[in-house]
């Protein structure tokens, strides 16, 4: 099937691993030219290398980036717009889990994570979106939202209620764009064997004197239908049909991608 990405500029943040990492590789599937960032200049350096080996005939950029600096996302939007002349797919991905309890979490931790998750994404759409209007053809925002913003973790209240404030924000982009000719999305992922759950269980599992396998396996057993967690690629299709005009009528959509894991009607 033709995604008709081919050419397509697509910023990822927060793609030098995990689910970014395989919507990369997807979209450079599909023939897109493909910027990705992330905060740790070693893993981002080693993410674009084994890219461009998987495919040296595409377009691949890595680009250091905190999304929580302002000044990071200016220099990292500027960098896409010097080398591709625009963008036409902003999938905004950097995010990380919390841990704590709404009675001992400081304002210092809220303020993080709400810059991580809602912040980085509003202000790198400010920024974009611009581009995007003098772009040909329609351009598309994708935002990672997770489960947890519809059916919450008793462990991460900050993450909860941030990813379900970025549900809203999308919501309110996508009516406001949606006359430009830029569609906005939203994908929330099940469980997803990520670095982030693979050092969750490593904690927790301590924790409760078993091994770090036998906690993901109880997890997936409890949580998803299809009793197991996703490999990342699994994830990142859902992405590229997004991305493309096949998706055309999706708008402001929250898709689930979560193997049965959430309990009620949406």
């Amino acid at each position: 099937m033709d995604f008709q990405l081919n050419d397509k500029v697509a910023l990822i943040t927060g793609a030098s691993a995990g689910i970014g990492f395989s919507v990369a590789k997807a979209m450079l599937a599909e023939g897109a030219k493909v910027v990705i960032c992330g905060r740790d200049n070693h893993r981002l350096d080693s993410a674009v290398a084994d890219l461009r080996r998987q495919f040296p005939n595409g377009s691949i950029h890595g680009q250091s980036c905190d999304v929580t600096h302002l000044d990071d996302i200016e220099s990292l939007v500027a960098f896409v717009n010097n080398t591709h002349g625009g963008i036409d797919i902003l999938i905004n991905n950097a995010g990380t889990g919390s841990e704590e309890t709404n009675m001992t979490a400081p304002d210092e931790k809220w303020y993080y994570f709400w810059d991580l998750h809602v912040m980085a994404a509003v202000r790198l759409c400010r920024m974009c979106v611009p581009l995007m209007k003098q772009r040909p053809g329609e351009s598309v925002i994708i935002n990672t939202l997770s489960i947890c913003a519809t059916q919450p973790l008793y462990y991460e209240p900050i993450y909860n209620v941030t990813k379900a404030a970025l549900n809203m924000y999308t919501k309110c982009l996508a009516a406001e764009l949606t006359s430009e000719n830029i569609r906005v999305n939203a994908v929330s992922p099940g469980l997803v064997l990520t670095d982030d759950w693979n050092k969750t269980a490593q904690a927790l599992a301590r924790n409760e004197g078993i091994t770090p396998q036998a906690y993901l396996d109880r997890i997936a057993h409890d949580m998803a239908s299809i009793g197991r967690f996703a490999d990342p690629d699994e994830i990142a299709h859902a992405y590229v049909f997004l991305a493309s005009r096949l998706a055309n009528y999706c708008v402001g959509t929250n898709f689930y991608v979560d193997g049965g894991a959430i309990q009620t009607a949406y």
